[in-house]
């Protein structure tokens, strides 16, 4: 028997807000949470922005020796797992630790603490790296500081899969506590890799832009995209049973209801030309679901500002969808975030649960310039008000990785 799954809680902080409600009404009030970079020198960079954190007091989260003790990503995730928690109504009484999961990941995992330490071996001699090397450059250390944080001692299963590691990790959680595997799970994921090494390896592979101008770096589906801009945040779900939120009186944000993903098989870092892994992935998520394309009312698109990924992606709707795929409202909101890997899938799924509740879509904002291969709504520089019933959350990854959940309004 089947169980339904549904989002009790939800926290993120990301470079346009530090709290849910805060970072969708930056949002939709198309605000840019892209600027110059401050967290390191970029004097030898051809890169000069990204999409920081703004105004954040680790502290008033976590004490200072857990920050200090922790690499950045652990504390990005741990916070939003805070956050999530504290949303949902939790406490311990309601429910066994061993069937609360821990699905909460990263693309790449503590690069802070890889670039530090390996810095230090190279300057100063092997004896000379930290005892917290190892634990905090591994990517399931910001589940574990998570499951430490609650006590909670179900399986906690990074899902690495570079940029679609979250909606990956979301929909690998929903499945298990839909199959009865586990009855609650935090689900999502957390990035923090700008520094020289996460910007300087991006910029090597040509995949990030050398705009300067922060309103035109990151411009999804625009003809003169040139690039990413990286990104740093978190974003964690709550999900849990059905039963079991009304049972407590939880307050529920959203259902979920279909997941696929699937792998190109084509190329390291670019995506399938015809897109048939995309499409698959798509037409998989509306099968597990068992609705038909046109159920789907919006799709917040992975969109990254790259000239391949936005051209296939927008096919790959395209095929899926089919005539439908005009009557869709997409966005993507990497335009004012930046491109936060590993966290990018679930702050955009926050985005598509609270577009369910409010009607409103986000904007892809920074758009000048058609492109004929992409001629989908993009729900250019401002938001629309519509009613929503489904919403879909796209994400992909290097080594050919596709990922799709898609939300439904609670009560329809």
């Amino acid at each position: 028997m089947k169980r339904r799954v549904v989002v009790t809680g939800m926290g993120t902080i990301n470079p346009v807000g530090n709290t849910v409600d805060e970072s969708f009404d930056a949002i939709i009030k198309g605000e840019n949470g892209i600027d110059n970079i401050t967290l390191f020198d970029t004097n030898n960079s051809k890169v000069k922005i990204a999409g920081e954190l703004k105004n954040i007091n680790f502290e008033d989260y976590l004490d200072k020796k857990e920050i200090k003790r922790s690499d950045r990503v652990m504390v990005l995730g741990t916070i939003a797992a805070i956050q999530a928690y504290k949303d949902s109504g939790l406490t311990p009484e309601n429910y066994d630790p061993y069937r609360f999961g821990i699905y909460v990941t990263s693309g790449i995992g503590g690069l802070n603490t890889m670039e530090e330490d390996i810095s230090t071996k190279a300057l100063r001699g092997v004896d000379r790296i930290s005892p917290f090397f190892i634990p905090n450059s591994i990517v399931n250390m910001v589940g574990g500081m998570i499951s430490i944080k609650f006590k909670v001692k179900g399986p906690n299963i990074p899902i690495v899969t570079a940029c679609s590691a979250a909606t990956n990790a979301i929909g690998e959680a929903f499945k298990n506590i839909r199959d009865g595997y586990l009855d609650f799970a935090f689900a999502g994921g957390a990035e923090a890799s700008i520094n020289e090494t996460g910007i300087g390896g991006f910029a090597a592979l040509k995949a990030l832009s050398t705009e300067t101008d922060p309103k035109l770096a990151s411009r999804p589906f625009d003809k003169e995209r040139n690039g990413f801009v990286m990104g740093e945040g978190s974003g964690v779900l709550v999900l849990e049973t059905l039963e079991s939120a009304i049972k407590r009186g939880a307050n529920i944000y959203a259902e979920v209801v279909g997941y696929g993903s699937t792998s190109d098989a084509f190329h390291m870092t670019a995506p399938d030309n015809d897109a048939e892994g995309l499409t698959k992935a798509i037409e998989l998520t509306l099968e597990d679901a068992k609705v038909k394309p046109d159920v789907v009312d919006y799709i917040n698109a992975h969109g990254t500002s790259t000239l391949l990924n936005d051209k296939i992606e927008t096919l790959g709707i395209k095929k899926a969808f089919k005539e439908h795929a005009y009557n869709l409202n997409v966005s993507s909101t990497k335009g004012a975030t930046g491109h936060m890997l590993g966290a990018t899938g679930a702050v955009e799924s926050i985005f598509c649960i609270k577009a369910l509740q409010t009607g409103q879509i986000p904007p892809t904002i920074n758009y000048q310039n058609i492109d004929p291969e992409c001629d989908l709504n993009y729900t250019i520089n401002k938001s629309v008000n519509r009613n929503i019933e489904y919403a879909m959350n796209i994400n992909v990854g290097f080594g050919g990785q596709n990922a799709v959940v898609l939300y439904k309004k609670y009560g329809v």
